[in-house]
């Protein structure tokens, strides 16, 4: 058994943002020593890690040179050099998530095709190597309208996605392989996370229900537990661990999906890191996901999923219209508010639409958190201090 704690021991993590921050303050926690890289001088996690480096995540060399001074590897972003994550691991660095877990991920192309040669439940699709091509089988009706069009890679946030209702839509996608995804009418949009260590240990969180903001494509809400049928519940995760089984991923494995009209499981995407979906977890779980994260990698017991109280996670996002220096208006009104806790991310400019921190109200009603997540959305708002 390796000794993590207190001793010599460091942890690499590949991205310094608010999924690194927040992973920080377990490390903090069971003081395991953290080397982090991240392209930003002013990155998240820059106040919390042991040693702190700059650098291109997408640069073999940087990765690698910085892999080599870690004993095991994780992730907080899927943007990375996976050319390198393989190098290190032939040299016997252990990466978490594997190259080959994240090499089938940072794809939505790839992606999808793995889940159809894996016969898991998704929406029907076709793979494009351009938006002309796209354009051209919309033009012979191979492709009918409405659909979900999707960038393979580098969509995050919301950006990346759009739904095509009309032939005017095609003209503003950005170019580059892309996806046409079959439009699902659809209840709820759930997600479960799912956590697995080396030794082969598995566990799920509690499904949880997502509201999106209707022009952003971005989570305003994230409920847990979801508001639906326990039946519906149960297959869901059951979905989730065949995906988690598939992949073979170590750490945590976000899976967001879709429950139909008929009470159909559909797999959306995956992300295999901690994710937006499980922050209700730091104040609702008994282990949140940060720590299982930790845990999973490190091939520690995974601790218990399960809510102590009902959780409500709320995003918060740069106002339209403000860009600078940030100012949090009105944070002391949803302070006095029972079971919230505001996070902050460290992001000191805000601009529209950016996400620079969360609120999460723990409450054993759900309908009353319900209630007070509304009021926090409508009280604080993220502003720029040149306004």
């Amino acid at each position: 058994m390796v000794n993590y704690f207190s001793s010599d021991f460091k942890l690499g993590i590949l991205g310094g943002g608010q999924l690194g921050k927040m992973m920080l303050y377990e490390t903090r926690k069971y003081d395991i020593q953290t080397r982090v890289l991240d392209p930003s001088a002013e990155a998240p996690c820059k106040i919390a890690c042991n040693y702190f480096e700059q650098g291109d995540l997408m640069d073999y060399d940087t990765v690698l040179n910085f892999g080599r001074k870690a004993d095991v590897v994780t992730f907080e972003i899927e943007g990375v050099n996976v050319d390198a994550l393989k190098q290190l691991e032939s040299e016997g660095i252990k990466t978490y998530p594997s190259a080959a877990t994240l090499e089938k991920i940072q794809n939505k192309a790839i992606q999808k095709r793995f889940y159809r040669e894996q016969n898991l439940p998704t929406a029907e699709f076709e793979v494009f190597d351009s938006v002309k091509d796209l354009k051209k089988a919309v033009d012979e009706k191979n492709i009918s309208i409405p659909f979900v069009w999707k960038s393979a890679t580098g969509g995050y946030d919301g950006k990346g996605v759009s739904v095509i209702k009309k032939q005017e839509d095609l003209e503003d996608l950005s170019d580059g392989e892309c996806i046409a995804e079959k439009l699902i009418p659809f209840k709820n949009e759930l997600a479960v996370i799912v956590a697995r260590n080396p030794s082969g240990e598995k566990k799920t969180y509690p499904v949880v229900e997502m509201e999106f903001h209707p022009t952003a494509n971005q989570v305003e809400y994230v409920i847990c537990p979801a508001r639906i049928d326990e039946k519906v519940a149960e297959k869901a995760r059951k979905t989730a661990e065949m995906v988690s089984e598939a992949f073979q991923h170590v750490g945590l494995l976000a899976v967001e999906m879709f429950q139909t009209e008929d009470d159909e499981i559909l797999i959306n995407e995956v992300a295999p890191r901690p994710h937006n979906s499980g922050h209700y977890s730091i104040e609702a779980s008994y282990t949140n996901q940060f720590e299982q994260h930790v845990r999973a990698i490190l091939d520690l017991p995974l601790g218990n999923t399960d809510s102590q109280v009902g959780g409500i996670m709320v995003n918060l996002v740069g106002a339209e219209g403000h860009e600078g220096n940030v100012v949090y208006e009105n944070i002391e009104e949803i302070m006095k508010m029972e079971g919230v806790t505001p996070h902050i991310y460290g992001k000191k400019i805000t601009r529209p639409f950016r996400k620079m921190g969360h609120v999460t109200i723990a409450n054993k009603d759900l309908a009353e958190a319900r209630k007070i997540a509304e009021k926090v959305k409508n009280s604080i708002r993220v502003i720029s201090d040149n306004k």
